[in-house]
């Protein structure tokens, strides 16, 4: 195990000057630089400030919690007056030992003035920002006492001794007679002498300093070079709960304000905010003269959709309807013309979404930006969005197909949450499936419009219903609201940010629009963001909205939208619903992955769905029907002769589907006869529906395999993407057995007409296919190709990959870069491994230096992959945002599991604690390193683990450590009652 230290270190405080902007003007007031210490204990120090004046200020400590990898504030208790101490859990029923706010008081505006420092303090090495901050609240229900969020910062105290200054709006406010900052959950406390007053307002003036740290989290740095010099950003990313690290407020999501944001820079510098910039004026602060950005004031809006940057980017921008469209990124990036793909699909885009929702876009601006060190994808702060660079820019010259599908897709996303979930927001996190789960459905609606040849819309049934299908058939999964009570910390909400969320909630959305139809789906989306403009609610205002759509157009649906869509919101998991062509039998079950594992908890509903059905016939669509009960009836769905059931046609619909044995193997003799009568998507289906219900013993594991016998006939994308994900599971189990050698001449000899196929389509790999998904495809060719050994794909890829070694010049196309380099890399050594991480540390490219980064993973040298795996603890090498994602690479590498394993266990405290506990990385890290397990020795492993580390915690990975011990058990079951008869099924289906 390895603790990260921080020395304690005695500074003298630097005195500077600040502005901000209160109801009365503008104050000038003087800010101490008070530095961030990791140690148990206070120190007082006494400094000298201006002339012969002495102040006394205090220098809080600050622990590393263990709870949440993250510093403490102040103090952890009451007292007379600020009073330094190691933070401690909760110790009594106290209002500030809970979690959620108390409802006496609701923040009307906040005036913010922040000064971030992009050089480092000499006295110290660490970046400070200094700031002010006044805010106005209504007292709504008499009290004695003020909480007010706040994590990590370090208040100077003010003239009444305290942390804090209270003024009324109109007329005497009661004093404070002691302050104090508890550090566990993460308040400024204020006991007053006497009782705010329901219907009066207040003002709370505070002083503080910060770190501007590079934990990507609330007010952070990041940095990059340009050529040999360092740039540093100051720039933030505040959902779920880190406003509160740049200055206090009410941060819940609910707790809706105006914000005027004042922020100030060096001279060469750009500011940005979420509101127009109004002004920049040189000021004079101890000397020093700075540029002083005052932005307009925002809409009324939650804390966690706040942003404020200091950096020095360049910008291409245009006009769309009066609205400012800019994409702002490093100089170098912009003068390649990298953000302009971004700008011109950003307006198209925008006015999708006007249409769709029936609204005028609400902000007078739309501002994108490229951050460098940025842990989630993009975040939707309203009208100054921020992404990963992969995210938002795009070259043509080294960005493939799906880098571009990538940012239409996220920039869509983005800008969807900018009318679902900014201007109506969900009332408290528990509903973030609803927010999350929207933008993940209409952000194929929005990037489908701007790129309506892609075809994109169809791919959600790969990338979200069959993604989250592997997470929501087991025991451990959870419904997608979560309990009402869950405790407002970073590393608890942070568990929310999973594919439940996301994918399921995507899902079933996109199933109630389907049986609703589009057109009174949108009209009840429409008046709902019209009610609730600016406000927040919870789902269920959805569905009367919804219900009262349905009512004015008459649609026909079995009972009331609350009724059906409560089976699939308030009960995790999902049906299979089983046909019996021969009777008309028509039956849901709960689908289990693992039928034998720990029971799944109560359900409400008991396991039974109110399930939508659309079937087609031997070809022919017929009238959807529904199903209500655990079984009925259905005589239109009995076969005779060669007719033939297919459900669920598209995949519209959140379930799976077994059949009757006779049917089954009728649609198997389909695939084989004519495939083509099948829609693509159900072919897709027929493939991952089989695979996965003989996992769950429903069918034998030899019908599943069955399904991919007639793929040496397939061109088409989907189909060969839902195999080789299902296939990867038998890679998992079986690539370190006596399996492997049939299973790869077999797949071998199903992918050698793929590779055939675009090889002549190419004209021997120099052409770029036409469709989007036939350059997905053609991926999907040379990649199993030289998966399964062909010796003219390996062949390929190498002399490739050798001609850039030698000649320097990168030729490969961008769509194939990744799959070659990593082929290279695998069939080489240490030279190809070494050449490609030259290149990785040279790129300037950020979506090249990922699919370097993902290739280097790739290599079966076990002492490189080592050195690999301690290149992620040092952000000089790998970004921290990239640590876990590469650790997740080499754990996929059969060569790396072990190596990536033994890793994380020897490294967890250090790797929590570093990315901090509510990184929403770390479920991907978990499951990610323990996919291949299907040992009883790696399941005690893994049980050790779980407890070993029990003191330091998992974060958003607490579920997902449980999850792999589930998924371990039952791969164990799987692999002992299949391996025999996957052998046989491999050695039989060969060639002869």
């Amino acid at each position: 195990m390895c603790h990260l230290l921080m020395l304690q270190k005695l500074v003298i405080p630097q005195p500077c000057f600040q502005t901000v902007r209160t109801e009365g003007g503008v104050i000038m007031g003087k800010g101490f630089y008070i530095s961030k210490v990791a140690a148990l204990g206070g120190v007082v120090v006494a400094v000298a400030a201006l002339s012969t004046i002495i102040a006394l200020s205090v220098v809080y400590s600050q622990e590393r919690s263990k709870n949440n990898g993250s510093d403490g504030g102040a103090t952890a208790g009451p007292s007379a007056g600020p009073t330094a101490g190691p933070p401690t859990p909760p110790p009594s029923n106290e209002p500030w030992d809970k979690y959620r706010l108390p409802a006496h008081l609701v923040p009307d505006h906040y005036n913010v003035t922040l000064w971030p420092r992009l050089t480092p303090d000499p006295a110290t090495g660490l970046y400070i920002f200094t700031g002010e901050s006044t805010v106005e609240f209504e007292c709504v229900e008499d009290t004695d006492l003020i909480l007010i969020h706040s994590n990590k910062l370090n208040y100077t105290t003010l003239e009444n001794g305290h942390l804090a200054r209270l003024t009324s709006a109109g007329g005497a406010a009661p004093s404070i007679t002691q302050s104090w900052l508890q550090t566990v959950t993460q308040y400024l406390v204020l006991r007053l002498n006497g009782k705010l007053l329901k219907g009066q307002r207040y003002h709370l003036y505070t002083k503080f300093t910060g770190e501007l740290a590079d934990d990507l989290g609330g007010f952070y740095r990041s940095e990059y070079f340009e050529g040999t010099v360092k740039k540093v950003i100051a720039t933030t990313q505040m959902q779920p709960t880190d406003a509160r690290k740049s200055f206090p407020c009410f941060d819940e999501p609910a707790m809706k304000a105006y914000f005027f944001i004042t922020l100030m820079h060096d001279a060469d510098k750009v500011a940005l905010s979420n509101g127009a910039a109004i002004g920049t004026t040189a000021v004079t602060v101890e000397g020093v003269t700075v540029q002083q950005t005052v932005f307009e004031r925002t809409e009324k809006m939650s804390t966690y959709l706040l942003a404020f940057i200091v950096c020095d980017y360049g910008f291409v921008n245009s006009t769309t309807d009066g609205v400012l469209i800019r994409i702002f990124a490093r100089k170098p990036a912009i003068a390649a013309g990298q953000g302009d793909y971004a700008l011109n699909i950003t307006g198209p885009i925008l006015k999708f979404f006007e249409k769709y929702y029936n609204s005028s876009y609400p902000l007078p601006k739309s501002d994108q930006i490229a951050i460098p060190d940025f842990n989630a994808g993009a975040m939707e702060n309203w009208g100054l969005i921020t992404y990963r660079e992969t995210a938002l820019l795009y070259d043509p010259a080294f960005s493939s197909n799906s880098n571009k599908e990538r940012i239409a897709t996220i920039i869509a996303h983005e800008l969807a949450h900018m009318w679902f979930g900014n201007l109506v927001t969900l009332r408290w996190w528990n509903d973030l499936w609803l927010n999350e789960g929207f933008a993940s459905y209409v952000e194929y609606l929005g990037a489908n419009d701007a790129e309506p040849s892609w075809n994109v819309k169809d791919l959600m049934v790969l990338n979200d219903v069959h993604r989250v299908f592997a997470v929501d058939a087991l025991a451990s999964s959870h419904p997608l609201p979560l309990k009402r009570d869950i405790q407002n910390q970073r590393s608890s909400l942070s568990e929310l940010f999973d594919a439940i969320t996301y994918s399921k909630g995507a899902s079933v959305l996109r199933m109630l629009s389907d049986f609703l139809t589009e057109d009174v789906f949108t009209r009840g989306l429409q008046s709902y963001l019209k009610e609730f403009a600016f406000g927040s609610t919870v789902y269920t205002d959805l569905w009367k909205h919804l219900q009262t759509a349905v009512e004015e157009t008459g649609t026909d649906i079995p009972t009331t939208i609350d009724n059906i869509m409560n089976t699939w919101v308030l009960q995790m998991g999902f049906p299979v619903v089983t046909i019996d062509t021969a009777t008309g039998g028509i039956s849901q079950k709960h689908f289990l992955l693992d039928p034998d594992s720990a029971t799944p908890p109560p359900s409400p509903y008991n396991y039974e769905w109110i399930v939508p059905i659309r079937w087609m016939k031997t070809g022919v669509v017929q009238n959807p029907r529904w199903l209500q009960e655990k079984s009925e009836t259905a005589n239109e769905m009995k076969t005779t002769g060669d007719e033939w059931v297919l459900a669920n046609l598209n995949v519209v619909g959140y379930y799976r589907v077994n059949y009757d044995t006779a049917n089954w193997n009728k649609l198997l003799n389909a695939l084989s006869v004519d495939h083509s009568i099948i829609p693509v998507i159900n072919r897709a289906q027929l493939v991952d529906d089989s695979f996965n219900l003989a996992r769950a013993k429903i069918i034998p594991t030899v019908q599943a395999l069955d399904t991919t016998k007639y793929l040496d006939k397939e061109r088409d994308y989907m189909p060969w993407k839902s195999a080789i994900n299902n296939l990867d599971f038998f890679y998992l189990m079986f690539d370190r057995t006596e399996v492997y050698g049939p299973m790869q001449t077999y797949l071998n000899n199903k992918v050698a007409p793929l590779f055939q196929y675009y090889k002549d389509m190419t004209g021997n790999w120099v052409n770029i296919p036409d469709g989007h998904l036939d350059q997905y495809n053609q991926v999907n060719a040379i990649s199993m190709a030289c998966k399964t050994g062909l010796p003219e794909c390996t062949a390929l890829v190498t002399g490739w990959f050798s001609d850039w070694m030698t000649s320097n010049i990168n030729s490969i196309n961008p769509n194939l870069r990744s799959t070659v380099y990593c082929n290279a890399i695998a069939a080489g050594g240490a030279a190809e491994w070494n050449f490609a991480w030259t290149q990785f540390e040279s790129a300037t490219i950020a979506i090249e230096a990922d699919k370097l980064r993902y290739a280097l993973s790739c290599t079966r040298e076990p002492w490189l992959l080592n050195r690999y795996l301690e290149y992620t603890l040092d952000p000089e090498k790998i970004r921290k945002q990239d640590a876990t994602s590469t650790i997740v690479y080499i754990a996929e590498n059969v060569v790396g599991q072990s190596l990536a394993w033994d890793f994380i266990r020897a490294h967890w405290s250090y790797i929590f604690n570093e990315y901090g506990g509510g990184s929403f990385s770390f479920s991907n890290l978990i499951n990610g390193v323990t996919k291949r397990f299907s040992t009883e020795f790696e399941l005690q492993q893994l049980r050790q683990f779980k407890e070993d580390n029990a003191d330091v915690g998992f974060g958003s990975g607490t579920l997902a450590v449980d999850q792999a011990i589930e998924k371990t058990q039952a791969n164990i079951k799987w692999v002992g009652e299949n391996k025999k008869n996957v052998l046989n099924w491999f050695e039989t289906a060969l060639p002869s």
